[in-house]
């Protein structure tokens, strides 16, 4: 099966045109005021315009309410949910059904987080209806986008759809993908020439590999 492949972060129109012609699958706009990669909800829907059929709009929200959602809806036409904060899997579906939207959830692998830790919180969340699980590299402080990966051997196989992010760029993309299996892999700063600020040829070498490493 192809891996699917989301450029997040994304502030800029020339970098949707990027993202869509070097074929990824879902553009990543970030609703989190103390991120660099923040986009208002004006500038999010002038975005959501360039973005064609058959590509995705993923809203990612840290510790929001579900009326902040409401008030990017009813303006920008996400297709799915991101919850990259502390959001409880309960707290996920509440938010979720006001909003009537598809969603998942990020969560953090921590360095001393064995397996099944893992298999048991991504469990609580698929129970409560999440479409697919995120995995990220853990930091104390920022919530995504910091540059890190973490062990991929710790990452699982089950039954919903897995996202591999954190660290993720043109030269590991290909191994992360071989030796993880993952249903969909998720790029910000490795395809960065500034924070926000995405750059084409990069996005285009990820996308390749991205292409051979669902081809092995």
């Amino acid at each position: 099966m192809r891996t699917r492949a989301k450029i997040c972060g994304i502030t800029r129109p020339q970098d949707i045109q990027a993202a869509v012609e070097a074929g990824a699958d879902a553009i990543g706009l970030v609703f989190y005021e103390p991120s660099p990669r923040n986009v208002s909800i004006e500038l999010a829907k002038q975005l959501a315009q360039l973005i064609p059929a058959y590509v995705n709009i993923v809203g990612l929200f840290v510790n929001t309410t579900p009326e902040h959602i409401a008030q990017v809806l009813d303006q920008v036409p996400l297709d799915i949910l991101q919850f990259h904060g502390d959001e409880t899997a309960e707290q996920c579906q509440q938010i979720a059904q006001y909003n009537r939207r598809r969603w998942y959830k990020a969560i953090q692998v921590k360095p001393d987080l064995d397996n099944l830790e893992i298999i048991q919180t991504i469990r609580q969340y698929q129970q409560a209806g999440a479409s697919a699980m995120l995995l990220d590299a853990w930091h104390p402080e920022l919530k995504g986008g910091t540059g890190h990966s973490f062990d991929w051997t710790q990452f699982p196989k089950l039954d919903i759809p897995l996202i591999l992010a954190g660290g993720l760029k043109p030269e590991n993309v290909e191994e992360a993908i071989q030796m993880t299996q993952a249903y969909a892999v998720d790029v910000s700063g490795g395809v960065e020439s500034a924070k926000g600020i995405k750059d084409q040829q990069l996005i285009e070498k990820f996308m390749q590999g991205v292409q051979r490493g669902s081809a092995k």
